[in-house]
Parts: structure tokens; C-alpha cells; sequence
């Protein structure tokens, strides 16, 4: 039984900065407890789309993700429900109360934590508090399937994906929506571009070609491909980079050795996967350095 929600946040300063935040615990009344926003993933569904949709559903609140905090699993009748969690940076909206949610409270984090019922929520809201909520997210993706290079017969720049690539690529537009990305960059491949089309048709947004984050640039200059990704990680809105298979563990590599502490990740960032149509969702601090590196094997997660 999978499921999905988040730590949804704001900012709480009155000077507007992310320094001091507020999240939000909700109040059901069916089970009389307080938790944090989540709910079964609808069949069909992805754990992205149905954190997204539990939080418009539960809060009232539009809302972005960012870093992956934790994955709690525990039993249920005679199943086991497996529940994600993410940050998420709460947009525009407004509670209402009903019958699912009754009452929700914005908090700080240590207030929030003593009030909810469960300890594996007050786990997730530690695991939130541990790092900074500002963080800049910054989503790598590999090109979708595109066919054997071999039976390919014109320059491989302009090799297109294949009818299964191009579901991967469909796929991808509600993982990329589920992060809020706003801006669109790919190593000027067609395949590269075809991955990131989908997406580009639905919010009318400009696919713009980074010459430095193709395989061959990365590995003649890595600096000036890790100077491109620093750049696009410190704008908003966030960005997702469409490149290649050895680029991109190339810099998740380098970018997690740099990392003033070891950012959090369920994978070996020193030998980082990198599955086509995969994607990896950086979270970046304000200096620049690597927070945290998500692995999605594939964008049905």
C-alpha cells in the first residue's frame, strides 16, 4: 500500500527570507489526530502526483516539492503502507475545513513535532529541521530511450527517441510539474530535447540548449559544466537540465565530493546511477554546495 505527503512549509519572518519557517499539521477527524498531510496513491497514480494532490486536498495549499526526507513504512491490517515524504514549499491557497481535514495550525517546526500523534511524523519533522528549508532545486535528467546508436545511419547529434522513449518523456512532465520547474535547458541532442517536449507543450516554456552539459563538453571542461549548474541552481525559478549518460554521474560525483558535509541520498553518490529517463533532483544550498541528491529510476516513482 503506497502513500504520500509532505512537510508543507512557509516562510514565517516578517522580513520575507526563508531564515525562520512555519509548518502545517492538520487535524482529522475521523481518526481524532494530528499529522501531517498525506493519502493513498490513487491507481494509475505517482507518489510525486499524489503528494502534490494530498496537499491541495488536506491543506487547501498549492504546493512545490523539493528534497526527499523520508520513506516510513509501517503495518496495516495485514499490509504494509509505505509512505513518502517530501519538503514543500506551500503556494497559493486557503484551508477550509471538511470532513477528511478540520482544523489546520502553522507552526514552527519544534512546536509542530510535540503536537502530532505519531512518532514517525515527529521523525519526518526532525529529519525537515536538520537541514535549511530555502533550498534551490535543480533536476538532471537523463534522455529517454532513443534506439541503438548502431542502426542509426545520420549523426548521432540528431538521433530521435523511440516509441518507448517518448512515453518516458510524457511520463516525465508530471514528475518536472511536481517540482515547479519553470525553466528548461538540454545538451543540444535531439534526444535530449524530445525528453523535455512533453513538458515544454503543457506550459508553453522554451527548451534552450547548454552545449556545456553534453557528455563530450563535460568531459573536456567539468568546471565550466559544474559553473553552468551552479548558475541555474541559484536563479528561480527551478530548472531542469536534459543531458547524457556520462555527464551527469560525472557531476552528481563531483558535485557531492565538494559538499562541505555529506549530502543526504540513498544512493552511492560516489557511483551515482543514471538509468535513461532517470532523473536526479538536487537540492542546493545557498553557497552552492550539495544538500541533498534524489534518485528517480524512472518518472512513474
Amino acid at each position: 500500500m503506497h502513500a504520500a505527503g509532505a512537510v508543507l512549509w512557509r516562510p514565517a519572518g516578517d522580513d520575507g527570507t526563508d531564515e525562520k519557517v512555519e509548518v502545517a499539521v492538520v487535524h482529522r477527524p475521523h481518526h481524532d489526530d494530528w499529522s501531517l498531510p498525506k493519502g493513498k496513491v490513487d491507481p494509475g497514480e505517482t507518489r510525486v502526483d499524489a503528494a502534490v494532490r494530498e496537499l491541495a486536498e488536506e491543506t487547501g495549499f498549492a504546493a512545490v516539492l523539493g528534497r526527499h526526507l523520508r520513506t516510513v513504512r509501517y503495518p496495516v491490517n495485514d499490509e504494509e503502507k509505505l509512505v513518502e515524504f517530501w519538503a514543500a514549499r506551500a503556494g497559493a491557497g486557503e484551508f477550509v475545513p471538511g470532513d477528511e481535514t478540520d482544523e489546520l495550525r502553522w507552526l514552527a517546526p519544534a512546536d509542530a513535532a510535540p503536537l502530532l500523534t505519531y512518532a514517525s511524523d515527529r521523525e519526518v519533522v526532525d529529519a525537515f529541521a536538520a537541514r535549511p528549508a530555502g533550498l534551490r532545486t535543480v533536476l538532471l535528467v537523463r534522455h529517454a530511450l532513443a534506439g541503438k546508436r548502431a542502426e542509426w545511419a545520420r549523426p548521432d547529434d540528431e538521433r530521435p527517441l523511440d516509441a518507448e522513449g517518448r512515453v518516458q518523456a510524457q511520463q516525465l512532465a508530471g514528475l518536472l510539474a511536481g517540482f515547479g520547474v519553470g525553466a528548461l535547458y538540454a545538451a543540444p541532442k535531439t534526444r535530449c530535447r524530445q525528453t523535455l517536449e512533453p513538458y515544454a507543450a503543457l506550459t508553453g516554456l522554451a527548451v534552450h540548449d547548454t552545449a556545456e552539459l553534453g557528455d563530450d563538453a563535460v568531459l573536456a571542461d567539468e568546471d565550466a559544466a559544474l559553473a553552468v549548474l551552479a548558475r541555474l541552481a541559484g536563479a528561480a525559478p527551478t530548472a531542469a537540465v536534459c543531458a547524457q549518460g556520462e555527464g551527469i554521474p560525472r557531476l552528481v560525483r563531483a558535485l557531492a565530493a565538494a559538499a562541505p558535509e555529506p549530502p543526504e541520498s540513498d544512493r552511492d553518490l560516489a557511483d551515482p546511477p543514471c538509468r535513461k529517463g532517470s532523473v536526479w533532483v538536487l537540492s542546493v544550498g545557498p553557497d552552492g554546495e550539495l544538500v541533498a541528491a534524489d534518485y528517480h529510476r524512472d518518472a512513474t516513482f
